[in-house]
């Protein structure tokens, strides 16, 4: 993980490109860590190593951490409690948590080629990191539910399209576009930005904390069934599930 804190601009690399930048509980405290004590910071930029931006935590299989779900929420909070801007810069894949990293920023950059997914239910899981809120607030209970429920890839043109994502551009044009949103970001009026942050976040995702809850308690029952002991199994056997609902 790289933390950059300089002329008001906090950058936060994950730097994990061989494993398509999976993240673990330490690394999600200390982006936490980061945000919390950021000092006369004006914008955060998220961003991932390689050809994906974050596809997701990495977790014991067969088993559900309760300190990897307690770093989830205590990012996602502090994303979306920080008192500037922070932006996803979407370089490839969100998956997973990355997903979710990527939604509660208040801005996403992606690149035209890339997709989000949300694979939890091919291994008995749910979402988690208030993938279910933002999801369904943005596009609706019924889309929500098929990503969710499905496990389907969503592209980001797709995205952009149905509200998901506040830019998306050609990939030749990502850095720039990144590059650019930020300056004007940093430049800004940083007071403003705070205050609309909060106001927006106030319309759109005020239960937030009760929806982390609600992730997190699912996915501790979740992860000691029978149906994610078989869906692991599977996964490594490279065979379709047999789920009981177990």
């Amino acid at each position: 993980l790289s933390i950059v804190n300089e002329d008001g601009v906090l950058k936060v690399t994950i730097t994990c490109p061989d494993r398509l930048n999976s993240v673990t509980s330490q690394m999600l405290n200390q982006m936490a860590d980061a945000l919390e004590a950021a000092d006369g910071v004006r914008v955060a930029v998220f961003g991932g190593e390689g050809r994906a931006f974050c596809s997701g935590a990495v977790m014991v299989p067969g088993a559900v951490d309760d300190q990897i779900l307690a770093a989830i929420e205590r990012v996602i909070s502090a994303i979306t409690k920080a008192p500037f801007p922070v932006v996803a810069a979407v370089n490839g894949l969100a998956a997973g948590l990355g997903s979710s990293l990527a939604l509660a920023c208040d801005l996403q950059v992606t690149k035209a080629s890339g997709y989000f997914l949300q694979a939890f239910i091919n291994v008995g899981l749910m979402g988690d990191g208030g993938a279910h809120m933002c999801l369904a607030g943005t596009l609706g209970r019924a889309r929500a539910a098929r990503l969710l429920m499905l496990g389907e890839r969503l592209p980001n043109k797709e995205a952009f399209a149905a509200g998901l994502g506040s830019h998306c551009v050609a990939d030749d044009d990502f850095d720039r576009t990144v590059e650019e949103l930020v300056e004007r970001l940093a430049n800004g009026p940083t007071m403003a930005f705070s205050r609309i942050k909060s106001a927006i976040n106030a319309a759109a995702i005020s239960q937030l904390d009760e929806v982390l809850a609600l992730e997190s308690a699912g996915q501790t029952v979740l992860g000691n069934s029978a149906d994610h002991q078989e869906g692991i199994l599977a996964f490594t056997q490279k065979r379709p599930a047999n789920f009981t609902g177990a």
